[in-house]
């Protein structure tokens, strides 16, 4: 049976188009004005809405196996198209770390099972995430592995690290690095300046992030290999690689919502949901991130969702996990902050969140366009609500966005066609 997306404004490539929107075989067929449909066809209404490229989030905690109590691949799903996302790329730091053929096998074989979005795994660096011995990653990838990360930790030995870039280099993987040089954390909870002296909390300074984007950066540069830098979330790390790319080392870069909306003003009244790593940082950051997005600096907007359970985060500040629950609101705080203020268009986010991150780890979609793949989301722009953490259908209720008014409204996600998800009237 085909679907018919009726009436919707089709966010293309580089422009908006009122446009039908034919699908056929997990595929789109057409394009185009006023298609008239069959008896058959499955009409979707999109009169007054949006169609836009299925979200692609590339930095993802779905938990299992090991930690369902906190998520599960079916839930962190369930969460994935209510937000519009349609492909995800889900963390190793799993128990047992996802460091192994065997693994990413499971999560394949889970993928299948729930049947919602598509996901993908990514491979550890190192064994155990341990920073000692490189895990196999010859096999992760004939398995399905997309990538390879120690994420949560940084891969300390650059020697280790060397030798991960290259071997991944040669299954055609990138290494998504975390950057922190965790002596220099030295257990900070937050950043380091005036709030972090105000509330007592311990710090951890920019340059714990800086030098590892320095490192990793330097690395891919004299092995010409490419690499991709994790949740970017200080002003000088935007500059480091800013003057890398400009050099045309082959770095690509992400960030999160929490960086381009939040400042470190938000811990003052020691909320856990704050608790993030690295840590949400200062208003002269958020703004250099901001520019990022805009200048092409930063390729990628993802979530690092990472769900917790209450007994994870109902506890004193510096005992409280780090993490944020954010894939259903991505698209919402994204669009809010980043298009109605003015900072990129519809199309410039779409980017942003779906054809950037497509291109970057080289996945099918990202785009709407004929002979495309059918990942899809229909949105109202318009419709604003109120966000509540308690009303996620994650198991991470931990938002700090409790209580934040956005736009844009997720309608319906398909998934090569398939309607996944439908926003109850």
């Amino acid at each position: 049976m085909k679907t018919l997306i009726r009436g919707g404004e089709v966010v293309l490539k580089e422009k908006t188009e009122k446009l039908d929107v034919l699908i056929d075989n997990g595929k789109i067929e057409k394009l185009a004005k006023d298609i008239k449909p069959q008896v058959d066809y499955k009409i979707i209404e999109a009169e007054g809405k949006t169609v836009i490229p299925g979200i692609i989030d590339i930095h993802v905690h779905l938990r299992e196996p090991g930690y369902e109590g906190k998520e599960d691949i079916e839930s962190g799903s369930k969460a994935a198209v209510a937000g519009g996302v349609t492909q995800l790329c889900c963390m190793p730091n799993t128990n047992p770390v996802c460091d192994n053929a065997v693994t990413v096998k499971y999560i394949k074989i889970r993928e299948k099972e729930v049947n919602l979005c598509k996901i993908h795994p990514i491979g550890a660096i190192t064994k155990g995430e341990k920073g000692e011995a490189l895990a196999d990653i010859g096999k992760m990838a004939q398995a399905g592995a997309v990538a390879v990360s120690d994420d949560g930790r940084s891969v300390m030995n650059s020697l280790i690290m060397r030798l991960g870039m290259e071997y991944a280099s040669g299954f055609n993987l990138k290494c998504l690095c975390h950057c922190e040089d965790i002596n220099l954390v030295d257990g900070g909870v937050v950043n380091e300046g005036k709030n972090s002296t105000l509330t007592g909390l311990k710090g951890s300074p920019r340059a714990a992030e800086d030098i590892m984007i320095a490192r990793d950066v330097s690395l891919a540069e004299s092995l010409n290999v490419p690499v991709h830098i994790c949740h970017v979330s200080t002003y000088s790390g935007v500059d480091i690689i800013r003057s890398a790319k400009r050099r045309g080392v082959k770095v690509t870069a992400e960030t999160c919502p929490h960086y381009f909306i939040l400042n470190d003003d938000i811990i003052t009244d020691f909320d856990t949901f704050t608790k993030v790593n690295p840590p949400v940082r200062e208003e002269k950051d958020r703004l250099a991130i901001i520019e990022g997005l805009k200048d092409g600096t930063l390729d990628c907007i993802v979530t690092d969702h990472a769900p917790h359970s209450r007994k994870d985060k109902e506890v004193e500040y510096n005992l409280a996990a780090f993490g944020m629950s954010g894939i259903e609101t991505s698209f919402a705080l994204s669009y809010t902050y980043l298009v109605k203020s003015g900072t990129v268009d519809i199309c410039g986010l779409m980017k942003l969140m779906s054809y950037n991150p497509a291109h970057t780890l080289g996945l099918d979609g990202g785009e709407i366009c004929e002979g495309g793949v059918a990942d899809l989301a229909v949105v109202d722009l318009n419709a604003k609500y109120v966000i509540d953490g308690e009303k996620f259908i994650s198991k991470g209720k931990n938002t700090p966005f409790n209580g934040f008014e956005v736009y844009g409204k997720v309608c319906a996600t398909l998934v090569d066609g398939e309607l996944k998800y439908e926003a109850k009237a």
